[in-house]
């Protein structure tokens, strides 16, 4: 069997080919001039480390197949060790810890990891949390900090230590593996629902390096810093430098904007993702002090629309960049993408109207359908009713990026997946099997078959335009059936964004039956929130935007919210069913026309 498929196979091909290039760069301190001091590793010593984790988790007894929870700091012990368990046939395990205690326990236990690779912390709460962790058998400590390496003993938990030397021989081979088997459980962030784990294949983790290098055109030898832990994974297979930066993952939106710039600037930092949030500080932070960013060629922003202000202020400081949104999910990414020009030229004027956020073309080797909306299962693609040019509905996918199945929730999967029938009309043979490897997911619904696909229903809404792109109108979970129509937080939102005093803005449902509009508001100043005539006048200047355009017109009534709950990984996702909860018994502001009348009185 050929080995080709496993996606750890990238690194030593890397290594080979750039040996003394820096492959991570993790900041450790200042130098004595007041820049930041990296400990850095070239991709032949990165390689070298992954054969000495590989050697490491072997001895302690870690096996192909073998499901292993990741608690580890980004940066070193991250990029290390998924490398080390992708080559030794292991199944890396990685869950948000930012999504809560409660929900973070329930993901463990459902994913039965045998192995916990992590640091002291984590091991503590392997033995305080016993029933969670109740299937570990071997428990593999890792130094706490992001420059440390695998630590040599187990029997001194806290020591640092050296990591141990590149076996004595020829190096270590990747395990041979198949595009379709598993390759990690990474899970959702649960953002309108409980978190899922999610299955990925070594042919699934190759279609992404090849769509994020052909889509946006990086080559090995760039420089990137990812604002997202999990994406510097994606590097070493790219041939980029990782600068780690100086970012607590848990808590992105306390983020020290001078620190990103610094280490842009410092080491030529050439791509960077993060989430809209984060991007917003970093580019308000350059505005204030007149900083722009030469070396950097792209910037990308993920997990929340982008908003057109947002674009047009990244190209202020990018003389020599351009800044992008990709759309997808942990499901499936990438799907497609838009660019700053595209968006200031062409589409922001649209979105700022009410149709929505344009995410751009489909990538390539991705298929988009829009199907009428259903919140029950669909078996087959031929019980889906597609919808033309134009009609909101489901955005569903399918490519070779595209996950199959969650992981020991097969309601979620059926739910999730829509079957193409094979040339018999059936789904595969492959979906009839019942015993396989603790590593393997439960497959018995959404698993390809060579003629047919899984097609992912994202959970979102949208619609494709006339020039085939893709419009999204948020989260199928969060639309309003209203007694006149459905609303759509994309189409609804950014009228309320538009005015300057609007942090941010979120459609609810309200009333028993969930079927009266709301808008609740953010304001920027929280002495609004404060004051009973400032509360008074935004809401009347809020409504006379809501008249201009007939959805939102039919909304009266408004809340206002000191600081609205978002999803932690990006620090983006507004949790709009959470503040519905939140508005029942809350004291709302009730409109008419009698409030434009007024507003425009005391213009």
């Amino acid at each position: 069997m050929s080995d080709s498929a496993n996606i750890a196979r990238h690194l030593p091909l890397m290594a080979a080919r750039q040996p003394d290039h820096p492959a991570v760069k993790i900041p450790r301190g200042r130098t004595a001039a007041g820049g930041i001091d990296y400990l850095t590793l070239s991709f032949a010593e990165l390689d070298a480390e992954v054969d000495a984790w590989v050697a490491r988790l072997k001895s302690r007894g870690v096996n192909p197949g073998d499901r292993v929870l990741v608690m580890v700091r980004q940066g070193l012990p991250l990029i290390a060790a998924a490398f080390a368990l992708f080559k030794l046939g292991a199944v890396p395990v990685i869950i948000d810890p930012g999504m809560g205690r409660k929900s973070f326990l329930a993901c463990v236990a459902r994913s039965r990891p045998r192995v916990l690779l992590g640091i002291p912390q984590a091991q503590l709460a392997s033995y305080l949390f016993r029933s969670a962790f109740r299937s570990v058998e071997i428990r593999v400590w890792v130094s706490g900090s992001a420059t440390s390496r695998l630590i040599p003993s187990v029997g001194s938990p806290l020591a640092g230590g050296p990591s141990p030397a590149r076996p004595q021989g020829p190096a270590l081979q990747c395990c041979q593996v198949t595009d379709s088997d598993l390759a990690a459980i990474l899970f959702t962030s649960g953002s309108t629902g409980a978190p899922k784990g999610v299955c990925y294949e070594h042919g699934m983790f190759d279609a992404q390096v090849r769509l994020v290098r052909d889509t946006y055109g990086i080559a090995p030898g760039e420089v990137d810093l990812p604002m997202l832990p999990i994406f510097a994974l994606f590097n070493p297979a790219l041939g980029m430098t990782t600068v780690v930066p100086e970012l607590d993952p848990s808590r992105p939106a306390t983020v020290d904007p001078e620190k990103i710039v610094r280490a842009i600037q410092q080491e030529q930092v050439t791509n960077s993702f993060g989430s809209p949030t984060l991007w917003r500080k970093i580019a308000r932070y350059c505005l204030a002090n007149n900083i722009t960013l030469p070396s950097l060629r792209r910037v990308l922003m993920a997990g929340a629309p982008v908003p057109p202000a947002l674009f047009a202020d990244l190209q202020k400081i990018l003389p020599n960049g351009t800044a992008h949104s990709p759309y997808g999910a942990t499901e499936a990414l990438p799907i497609a993408s838009i660019s700053a020009p595209e968006v200031l030229d062409e589409t922001a004027a649209l979105t700022a109207t009410g149709h929505g956020t344009c995410v751009g073309q489909p990538v390539k080797d991705i298929k988009i359908k829009i199907i009428a909306i259903t919140d029950t299962p669909i078996v087959s693609l031929a019980d889906a009713k597609e919808l033309p040019v134009g009609q909101i509905g489901e955005i569903i996918v399918s490519g070779p990026m595209v996950t199959k199945t969650y992981d020991q929730l097969p309601e979620a999967t059926a739910l999730a997946k829509i079957q193409t029938p094979n040339s018999k009309g059936q789904p595969s043979a492959e979906n009839t099997a019942e015993s396989k490897p603790l590593g393997v997911c439960d497959l018995a619904f959404g698993v390809s078959s060579p003629s047919g696909a899984v097609w992912h229903r994202l959970g979102d809404l949208g619609y494709l335009d006339a020039q085939g792109r893709l419009w999204f109108c948020g989260r199928k979970a969060e639309r309003v059936e209203t007694h006149d129509g459905p609303l759509y937080t994309e189409q609804v939102e950014p009228i309320f964004n538009a005015h300057p005093g609007v942090a941010r803005s979120a459609l609810i449902g309200t009333g028993h039956d969930g079927h009266r509009p709301a808008i609740v508001i953010e304001p920027v100043s929280r002495d609004v929130v404060a004051t009973p005539s400032l509360r008074r006048k935004l809401v009347r200047e809020l409504r006379v935007l809501a008249a201009a355009h007939p959805h939102t017109d039919r909304i009266r009534l408004t809340y206002l919210h000191p600081h609205f709950p978002v999803d932690v990984r990006h620090n983006a996702k507004i949790h709009r069913l959470a503040l519905a909860a939140w508005a029942v018994g809350k004291h709302g502001y009730e409109s008419d026309k009698r409030d434009i009348a007024l507003s425009a009185l005391k213009r």
